[in-house]
């Protein structure tokens, strides 16, 4: 049986009425599950290092909450955190189409669509200069940079200290801030 597919404009009227987000994908609604503390935890502390990092620049940090349009046919998606250093042309309070950077912490259940999916998504975003990817099961930051010539270069940074080097923002994160007063379980 085929299922017709939802349209953007069906998939952002619906998510705007609704209580609960899902994301959007090539006319197809995935809703968004809840995650770990851990999940939770990381989130903010990236937030809030990169915020802090980037306190003096006319950049804002947003968690989490804030939906990212790819394209006005394509995709929306809700990345864990998002760095967004100029204003954006959609005119909606609810959506930005313009980040230098999204973090994604990833999960046991979300982790090959982060790795995979989503990240051939977000290169679709033409300012999109830096994709991170943080763990929640060991302190590992892996990151991708965006090259002039639209490579992207591959990175990472591991274990208490490590530092997590955003060339494109010219910030550098220590990775035991991003873990501050994260416990991993017991293997």
């Amino acid at each position: 049986m085929h299922v017709p597919a939802i349209t953007p404009e069906a998939y952002l009227a619906a998510e705007r009425a609704s209580e609960f987000r899902s994301e959007y994908v090539n006319g197809e609604i995935f809703a968004m599950s809840g995650g770990s503390r851990n999940h939770a935890f990381l989130i903010v502390n990236c937030a809030r290092a990169l915020a802090n990092a980037l306190d003096d620049r006319p950049c804002q940090v947003a968690a989490s909450d804030l939906r990212l349009q790819i394209a006005p046919e394509g995709a929306y998606l809700y990345p864990d955190v998002m760095v967004i250093c100029e204003d954006d042309a959609t005119g909606t309070r609810d959506m930005v189409t313009n980040p230098v950077l999204v973090v994604e912490v990833l999960s046991p259940s979300s982790e090959r669509w982060d790795r995979v999916g989503k990240f051939t998504q977000y290169r679709r975003v033409n300012g999109l200069r830096e994709y991170v990817l943080v763990s929640q099961d060991e302190m590992l930051v892996e990151w991708y940079t965006r090259r002039d010539n639209d490579d992207w270069v591959y990175r990472q940074a591991a274990g208490p200290d490590a530092i997590c080097h955003l060339e494109q923002l010219a910030v550098d994160i220590p990775v035991a801030n991003l873990y501050r007063k994260i416990t991993f379980p017991e293997l």
